[in-house]
C-alpha cells in the first residue's frame, strides 16, 4: 500500500453528511477507501485489508502496540453512523439516510491486519462516482491530528476551483455532530476552528484563512479562503570554486625556481630554461 497513491474519493452527500469520528477512525475510513477505484463497482463482499504496519506509516504514528489500537479502532468503528440528507433524488419522501460505516470485520492478529467491508447503502457513495463528487490525496490529510481539520479540510476541497467557501456556523456545528459545549462562539473558535486552521496550514497542501460575517448583532458565518502550498523549490548545488593562481604570481614562483636551478647548476641550465626567463635573471643582475 504506497502512501502517496492512495486517494480518497466520497460523493459530496457524505463529505456534507452529520457524523462524528475520532482521528484513528477517520483514519481507517480513509485508508480503506483510498482503495476503493472509484470509478467501478464496488460490492459489500468487497474486503479492504490495513496491516498495523501501514497504518503506523500512513499516518505517522509509532509502531509500538500499533495493531492493538488499530483492533480497538475498529470495534468502536462498527458502530458508527453516517446521517445523509436527502439521500435519493428520485425518492423525495426520504429525508434522512442513517446507515453504519461498515458491516464486517475479520482480525488476523498473527499477520497484524483487520480486513474491513463497507456497508451496503455506503457503497453507491464511494464507487462509480459521477458529477457531485471530492477527490484528494490521502497523503495531504495523514499528518493531521485534529478530527475538526480533515473534515474542514474535505469541504473545502469541494470548493478547491474557486479558493472560497462561506459556510453557515449552525450547519456546520450539526454536520460535526457537536454538542451544546461549543454554543458560544468563544468555545467554538478555541477548541474547533483555530486547531482545524492551525493543522490544515501546517500539515496540508493548503494555506487557509477565514473571516466572520454577522446577521444582525450575532456571528453566523463564516468565510473560508484557501490556496495550494507552492512546491519547495530545491537549493541548487553550490559549485565548487578553485582558486586560481593570479598569473603575476605564478610568474613569479617560476623565476625564483629557475634562478635557484641557475644558482645550484650554473650555466648547463641554459639548454632547459626559457628564453625569457633568462632575459629576467639577466636584467636583475642574477645571471
Amino acid at each position: 500500500m504506497e502512501h502517496k497513491n492512495l486517494t480518497v474519493c466520497k460523493a459530496n452527500n457524505v463529505i456534507e453528511a452529520g457524523y462524528k469520528l475520532s482521528l484513528n477512525e477517520q483514519r481507517v475510513i480513509l485508508a480503506c477507501i483510498g482503495q476503493v477505484n472509484s470509478m467501478e463497482e464496488l460490492l459489500k463482499t468487497d474486503e479492504f485489508e490495513l496491516s498495523a504496519k501501514n497504518f503506523a506509516k500512513l499516518f505517522s504514528v509509532s509502531d509500538e502496540n500499533a495493531y492493538q489500537a488499530l483492533t480497538e479502532v475498529t470495534e468502536s468503528l462498527f458502530n458508527r453512523y453516517v446521517v445523509v440528507e436527502n439521500p435519493y433524488p428520485n425518492r423525495p419522501r426520504v429525508k434522512r439516510l442513517k446507515m453504519r460505516w461498515i458491516s464486517s470485520i475479520k482480525y488476523l492478529p498473527d499477520e497484524g491486519k483487520t480486513i474491513l467491508c463497507f456497508s451496503q447503502d455506503m457503497l453507491p457513495y464511494l464507487s462509480e462516482l459521477k458529477g457531485s463528487f471530492t477527490r484528494y490525496k490521502l497523503e495531504h490529510v495523514g499528518k493531521m491530528t485534529c478530527i475538526y481539520a480533515i473534515r474542514l479540510y474535505e469541504l473545502l476541497m469541494q470548493w478547491k476551483s474557486t479558493g472560497k467557501r462561506e459556510i453557515d456556523i449552525d450547519w456546520l456545528k450539526k454536520q460535526f455532530q457537536l454538542d451544546e459545549n461549543y454554543d458560544r462562539m468563544f468555545d467554538f473558535k478555541k477548541r474547533v476552528l483555530d486547531p482545524a486552521i492551525d493543522d490544515i496550514n501546517k500539515n496540508s497542501n493548503y494555506n487557509v484563512s477565514w473571516t466572520q460575517r454577522k446577521t444582525g448583532r450575532r456571528v453566523t458565518h463564516l468565510t473560508f479562503e484557501f490556496s495550494e502550498k507552492l512546491p519547495p523549490v530545491p537549493e541548487k548545488p553550490k559549485k565548487k570554486t578553485t582558486v586560481k593562481a593570479k598569473p603575476e604570481a605564478a610568474k613569479t614562483d617560476s623565476i625564483e625556481q629557475f634562478a635557484e636551478m641557475r644558482k645550484r647548476f650554473g650555466d648547463t641550465v641554459a639548454d632547459i630554461m626559457p628564453l625569457e626567463i633568462i632575459e629576467i635573471l639577466k636584467s636583475q643582475g642574477r645571471w
